[in-house]
């Protein structure tokens, strides 16, 4: 008679675990005829709502009338501010300071202000006018269409 030991049943029981969890996984995600066919007539497919495939246009940031010529707007919640240095010339800047991540507050005199510790930026490019900031603005892209800014 042979004996068995601790270690045939844990290696015995085992393989026949594994096996039994490969031969699920193997038919796991593979497609079936039921789930690709069409829903039965009884249920109510057609007041599922359907999926739009074509893009929504992105939701105006402002109108171009908000943004002063000459100055700009800060839109805080979307930390970005917005300028018009000439007339119909717009440009958009990140409104987080490259000083210490402070958020711009205003603009004005033809420069982004911060009020954590004084850093101005110009209106026209985000350079910095007056430190202690060393880095400029991140220019962020935008659209004009019509009389709506976007973020593009």
């Amino acid at each position: 008679m042979t004996e068995t030991t601790r270690r045939t049943m844990v290696l015995g029981a085992g393989s026949a675990g594994l096996a039994a969890v490969l031969t699920a996984c193997a038919s796991y995600g593979s497609p079936t005829t039921e789930a690709s066919a069409e829903p039965p007539e009884d249920e109510a497919s057609s007041d599922a709502p359907k999926k739009k495939t074509e893009k929504k246009a992105a939701k105006a940031l402002a109108d171009t009338a908000d943004i002063p010529k000459g100055g700009g707007k800060v839109f805080e919640s979307q930390k970005i501010v917005v300028t018009q240095p000439t007339d119909g010339d717009f440009k958009a800047f990140t409104a987080v300071c490259t000083h210490q991540g402070c958020t711009v507050a205003s603009v004005s005199n033809g420069t982004i202000n911060c009020p954590c510790h004084g850093s101005k930026f110009k209106i026209e490019d985000g350079s910095v006018a007056d430190g202690p900031a060393s880095e400029p603005l991140a220019e962020k892209k935008i659209t004009v269409d019509g009389d709506k800014i976007r973020l593009a």
